[in-house]
C-alpha cells in the first residue's frame, strides 16, 4: 500500500486563523509517501531515509508517549479510539519532496498520509473521507498533546486542491475549483522564528482587540470596517493601530481573493485574472512585510528578484521569521525560479494539486 499526501500554501489568512478568522490554502504538488506491507508480529517499523532515522515500537506500546509530539503512536491511539483495529504490525519507508521545517506543512502532510495508511491497513477500514483524514490528523498532531494550532495545515493537505476554511463559530470547508498557472516555491534556507512570530502577530494582536473591545463593545474583528479603525487611535500606540488595520485590511483582502477564486472556469485563468490574482497575494505580503513583520531581508531580495524577473506577486507562507516564500508565475516560472535561486534561495516549480490519495 502505498499513500502519498501533499504539502500546501496559504494564499490568503496567513497568521489570522487563530483569530477565527477564515483562510484560503492550495495544496502543492510536493508530497510525502508512505509505501508499506503487513508483518507477521505487533512491531510497527518505519524507515525514513531522508532524515536518516528508523523508528520501531509495538502496537501495544502505543501509549503513554515516549517522546514530546509522538505522532506515530498518537495517530494509532486516536485510530484505536475510533473503532479501527491492528491485529499486524506494519513496515513502511516513508520518502518525501517537500522542505522540512519551512512552513509548507510537512508534519501533517506526513500524519494525514499515516492516518490514511493505517485506515486502509487496519482489520476493520473506515473508508475515512479525505476531511475526516484532516480531523483525525489535527487530533492526532494539535489535540492529543494540547498544543495550539489550527486546522488548516490539515484540512488543507488532506482535501487538496485550493480549500475555504471557516473555524468560527464552527468548522466549515469550502472546495473551490479556480483554473490557476504555476507557482514558484521559494526557500530561504532559514530556520523560521516562529515563537518570536508568533508573539507579536497572535498575543501582540489579542492585546489589541481586548483593548479595543473594552473601549468599544461593538468592535468585531469580523465586521469593524477599516474607516472605523481610527477611532481607536488615543487607545493604541502607532505599532498596535497599524498591526489592528493590518488585520482588518487581510480579513478583506481573503473576502477578494473568494470572489476572485469562486469565479466561473471561463473567467478564470485570464491575463486579467491572473494579475488580479498576483496583486492581491502581494497586497497580503505587504501586511506580513510592514505590519505583522514576518519577513526577513534575505526573504525581501528573493521577491524582489522574482518579481524582477515577471512574476505577478506572492506572499512569504507560514509563520515567517524564514522559511519558504511563493510566487505566481503563470507565464515564466523557470527564470522566476532562476531569479529566486540567485537570490540565495532555493526553488521549486509547483502547481496545486489533489490532496491524499492511493499509489497505484
Amino acid at each position: 500500500m502505498r499513500i502519498s499526501t501533499p504539502g500546501r500554501i496559504c494564499f490568503f489568512g496567513e497568521h489570522q486563523d487563530y483569530l477565527g478568522l477564515p483562510v484560503i490554502a492550495a495544496a502543492i504538488s510536493r508530497r510525502i509517501s508512505i509505501d508499506g506491507d503487513y508483518r507477521n508480529d505487533d512491531q510497527i517499523i518505519l524507515h525514513l531515509p531522508d532524515l536518516d532515522q528508523k523508528i520501531e515500537f509495538s502496537l501495544m506500546e502505543t501509549f503513554p508517549y515516549i517522546i514530546q509530539r509522538d505522532y506515530f503512536r498518537s495517530t494509532i491511539n486516536v485510530l484505536k479510539r475510533k473503532g479501527l483495529v491492528f491485529s499486524k504490525g506494519f513496515e513502511c519507508t516513508i520518502h518525501g519532496n517537500i522542505p522540512i521545517n519551512s512552513g509548507t506543512s510537512s508534519s501533517s502532510a506526513l500524519i494525514v498520509s499515516w492516518a490514511h495508511f493505517l485506515d486502509k491497513m487496519s482489520d476493520n477500514p473506515a473508508n475515512f473521507s479525505q476531511k475526516e483524514l484532516g480531523e483525525i490528523a489535527n487530533a492526532a498532531e494539535v489535540l492529543e498533546f494540547g498544543e495550539p494550532g489550527g486546522m488548516m495545515d490539515h484540512y488543507s493537505t488532506a482535501i487538496g486542491n485550493v480549500i475555504y476554511l471557516e473555524s468560527t463559530p464552527e468548522i466549515y470547508v469550502e472546495a473551490l475549483t479556480p483554473k490557476l498557472g504555476t507557482f514558484v516555491l521559494g526557500d530561504s534556507l532559514e530556520p523560521k522564528d516562529t515563537l518570536g512570530i508568533l508573539s507579536r502577530c497572535r498575543y501582540g494582536m489579542e492585546d489589541v482587540i481586548k483593548k479595543v473591545t473594552q473601549y468599544d463593545p461593538y468592535f468585531s474583528i469580523f465586521k469593524t470596517q477599516m474607516a472605523q479603525s481610527s477611532d481607536y487611535k488615543k487607545l493604541l500606540s502607532q505599532d498596535e493601530l497599524s498591526l489592528l488595520q493590518a488585520n482588518i485590511d487581510d480579513r478583506d483582502i481573503l473576502l477578494q481573493g473568494k470572489a476572485l477564486l469562486s469565479q466561473n472556469v471561463e473567467e478564470a485563468g485570464t491575463a486579467e485574472f491572473d494579475k488580479e490574482l498576483g496583486s492581491l497575494l502581494y497586497r497580503h505580503y505587504k501586511n506580513l512585510r510592514d505590519h505583522k513583520r514576518t519577513s526577513t531581508p534575505k526573504i525581501e531580495r528573493m521577491m524582489d528578484a522574482a518579481l524582477s524577473a515577471g512574476a505577478l506577486g506572492g506572499k512569504i507562507n507560514g509563520s515567517g521569521g524564514g522559511g519558504c516564500m511563493f510566487v505566481y508565475a503563470p507565464n515564466n516560472a523557470e527564470e522566476v525560479a532562476e531569479a529566486i535561486d540567485a537570490a540565495g534561495g532555493k526553488s521549486y516549480i509547483i502547481n496545486v494539486d489533489s490532496g491524499t490519495r492511493i499509489e497505484e
